[in-house]
């Protein structure tokens, strides 16, 4: 998966919190209360994370509704998971990472894997 720009990483940052089909609009007039910024500088920010598969659109009127293809969620895994794919090292990449992270979030990873590992089997019948 490719990485986001910078502007491309802004608009797709209030498509998700809009947590439905935005129009590009609403997206500038968000965009504006902390920047000047063109009405055609959006539609083609849109228009090209559309081309990229970041976003869907559908034409309602004459205004296309754009819509996240991800949630946030997948989209950070799969950003991660090229991360990892890219390292030489997994493991260590992965140690790295975690030891970065707040005790907090550590006890989330712990709990997040302890319901992924495999149900034992009982072998005593």
């Amino acid at each position: 998966m490719r990485q986001l720009g910078q502007l491309e990483s802004v608009v797709m940052q209030r498509v998700w919190s809009y947590g439905r089909p935005v129009a590009v609009r609403e997206v500038l007039e968000d965009l504006r209360q902390e920047r000047t910024i063109a009405y055609t500088t959006v539609m083609t920010v849109m228009d090209n994370l559309h081309r990229k598969g970041f976003l869907t659109r559908e034409l309602v009127g004459r205004a296309y509704q754009y819509e996240a293809a991800q949630t946030r969620a997948e989209h950070n895994a799969a950003v991660m998971g090229d991360v990892l794919a890219g390292s030489s090292d997994r493991a260590a990449t992965l140690m790295r990472f975690v030891e970065q992270m707040p005790p907090e979030e550590v006890a989330q990873l712990r709990q997040v894997l302890a319901s992924r590992a495999p149900k034992r089997k009982d072998r005593h019948r």
